[in-house]
């Protein structure tokens, strides 16, 4: 690979296809995909027979998207849209009557609660506050609403904080000092505010009540939390929320705990779950109000433990495990109205289906199979959710209670998708590591001629507690390389996701050792299963762990691969330890702090064999990434450099984690392509 005309010419291509436009193909292209209508949040009327959702447009020139509020009527019809496009109106939630929506829009220039009526007429707004709101939740009874704001604790108003951060952007000097971590998290530094909780009447009229005013820690919990983390007790008394109170452990620690604070700010919160040293979240009543339903894990400092879901006599606080014997990890809480059933979603075998989980005994009964379901709420006669696929994004379906019919009630993308040939995709499974049974999936491409062969694109999920699964991912969506004609392979290694606890917990102190062998064995597997795959001209692609494989496979299988693509992956295990910022997942991974146990990061560490590298590499990251530092990146990229290896570096200096605005992700897309086309060999006239 180190030849120099192959690497002349290979650069070339590589140079002349990123420059060129992007011709459309008969499969989806990057463009397609960006393009896509994001159907969301289904809210049902209080008479179980209307829907109300998000639908999000993305609007390529402003270069961001616009999301609305459609209706859907569960007898059937189109759906309807209920506020214009070209704003952001988010977060729906029914009123008590079901005559109107409130939801949260920044039409006003900042984040507020406004209300709608579903009859028709221009929206109203509830709250005019100096601060964004977040997080809408409407009580049962339709007369308080409760949203979060972020907010200085010593500061006893909202203007307050307000005129301090004016203060400190006025400020002659910029330097900002930190007595404790997290001084960044995810994508942002701190600034000393806390996300809190305030209850207002819905009417919008008075001051908002910090409800957890005193509580050193975020509501809802940072970075991925939202309104699922809180509850109205049904006699609107008090809300139940979680939330981690750790002090100077804080970023080490994943003891987040269920709270109980008055509506009306006289009492501080209570911690209710402080005997599990564990992750509590999610907390919903039961009809009636006499049991609080909430998911739980038990190994602290895991953030991909199992959760259990636990039922707690509200007046005795006596609980008890409901899924204990059921090896999988629940995702949500979803009472019927008589109940006697929760129904949840959950990771399973490379797929999330629709469960229900009987509340006396904990049985549980597999009612929506196949594909991604997402956000069941209950409506008239059974249940509304979401589903998507490796072939579909997200539409709404109706499935009656016991999920022997279902229902499609959405068609958001059906002009775009007539349009595509989508490659077909099946799983199959093979012996991985000792012999035990490992999935994967195969995305065929588009227009499959069997008597050719295709190169291939080898996708290597993050997490690493992750799943490649039957979902239609808007960042590592597989139809976008099929449709530029390639065969796309996706292994479930060891560490993923939705095969049992244990296979789960297998990757832990091990990343470099049961995947690889794993990823390996899938690869050849998949090319004997397949013919029509050209195993000669293989490029190997992954980001966050993924993109840590990539690093990895390059010192380890360097022999493998035409090139390898690695987005936002770790490079050097010591220096990613003492610069990320959740340190609880390094600690646990790898066995505790560097210093204690430095064996356990350098086993597996990639910057330790970078004498080994000789595969061409595309090295991206964005510079708002906190979870892996830039650092990472840039060093992997140097390796390279230094040793003469084929190399490119793109950097999004105004993304985190992932790639998010839709036109970096139309560039992060050319650039992917053009370097799997320019090391393959792929030319336009075999798509």
């Amino acid at each position: 690979m180190r030849g120099g005309a192959v690497r002349a010419a290979a650069l070339i291509a590589l140079a002349a296809a990123a420059a060129a436009p992007a011709a459309r193909a008969a499969g989806m292209t990057a463009r397609d995909l960006v393009l896509m209508d994001r159907v969301s949040d289904p809210q049902v009327s209080p008479r179980g027979d209307r829907i109300a959702f998000v639908r999000r447009k993305t609007d390529l020139a402003a270069n961001r998207g616009a999301s609305s509020l459609w209706l859907t009527d569960l007898a059937g019809g189109a759906p309807s849209r209920l506020t214009a496009d070209g704003g952001s109106d988010t977060s729906p939630r029914w009123d008590r009557g079901g005559d109107a929506l409130y939801f949260l829009s920044t039409r006003s220039g900042s984040s507020q609660v406004w209300r709608v009526a579903i009859a028709g007429g221009e929206p109203r707004q509830v709250t005019d506050l100096p601060l964004d709101v977040a997080n809408l939740v409407v009580s049962p009874s339709g007369r308080h609403l409760a949203f979060t704001m972020e907010v200085f604790v010593d500061c006893e108003t909202l203007r307050c904080t307000g005129d301090r951060l004016a203060a400190t952007a006025a400020a002659a000097g910029s330097g900002v000092a930190y007595d404790r971590l997290f001084v960044r998290h995810w994508d942002a530094w701190a600034d000393g505010r806390r996300s809190h909780l305030f209850v207002l009447p819905a009417d919008g009229a008075g001051r908002p009540v910090d409800v957890t005013a005193g509580l050193d820690a975020d509501v809802p919990s940072k970075p991925f939390g939202g309104p699922e983390e809180i509850t109205f007790t049904p006699a609107e008394d008090g809300l139940v929320f979680a939330a981690r109170e750790a002090g100077a452990a804080e970023a080490w620690s994943t003891d987040f705990d269920l709270y109980w604070a008055p509506i009306d700010g006289t009492a501080p919160p209570r911690n209710l779950t402080d005997a599990n040293p564990a992750w509590d979240t999610s907390p919903v009543f039961a009809p009636g109000g006499a049991t609080l339903a909430y998911l739980a894990m038990e190994r602290p400092g895991y953030e991909s433990d199992r959760f259990r879901i636990v039922l707690r006599d509200w007046e005795s606080g006596e609980e008890r495990v409901l899924t204990e014997a059921w090896d999988r990890s629940p995702a949500g809480i979803l009472f019927a109205a008589d109940g006697k059933t929760i129904y949840t979603t959950a990771a399973d075998g490379g797929a999330v289906p629709l469960f229900a989980v009987d509340v006396e005994s904990g049985e549980v009964t597999k009612l929506v199979a196949g594909g991604h379901v997402r956000s069941p709420a209950l409506a008239r006669g059974g249940l509304v959710y979401g589903l998507d696929s490796l072939a579909a994004p997200v539409d709404l379906y109706w499935s009656d209670a016991a999920g022997r019919r279902q229902r499609r009630l959405t068609r958001a993308n059906a002009q775009a998708l007539e349009k595509i040939a989508m490659g077909e995709s099946e799983q199959f499974r093979f012996a991985g590591w000792n012999e035990e049974p490992v999935s994967a999936w195969v995305v065929k491409p588009a227009g499959l001629d069997p008597e050719r062969t295709y190169p291939v694109a080898f996708v290597i999920h993050g997490g690493p507690q992750g799943s490649s699964s039957d979902d239609f991912h808007y960042r590592w969506n597989p139809q976008v390389y099929a449709g530029a004609g390639y065969a796309v392979v996706l292994v479930d290694f060891h560490g993923s996701t939705g095969y049992g606890q244990a296979f789960t917990d297998s990757i832990n102190g091990d990343w470099g050792g049961k995947p690889l062998v794993d990823l390996r064995l899938g690869l050849a597997a998949a090319l004997e299963r397949y013919p029509w795959m050209d195993g000669s001209r293989v490029c190997a692609l992954g980001a966050s762990y993924g993109g840590y494989m990539i690093h990895w496979i390059a010192g380890n299988w360097p022999d493998g691969f035409r090139c390898l693509v690695s987005h936002d992956g770790v490079f050097d295990q010591r220096m990613m330890y003492f610069s990320t910022e959740e340190l609880w997942f390094p600690e646990w991974e790898h066995g505790g702090p560097y210093w204690t146990n430095p064996q356990g990061f350098e086993r597996h560490n990639p910057a330790a064999f970078v004498d080994r590298w000789a595969t061409p590499m595309l090295v991206i990251h964005g510079a708002l990434d906190y979870r892996i530092p830039e650092t990472q990146s840039l060093a992997a990229f140097t390796a390279l450099q230094r040793q003469g290896i084929p190399s490119r570096y793109l950097r999004f200096p105004d993304e985190n984690h992932w790639v998010l605005k839709p036109a970096n992700s139309l560039q992060w897309h050319r650039e992917v392509l053009a370097w799997l086309d320019a090391w393959t060999g792929q030319t336009r006239a075999e798509r």
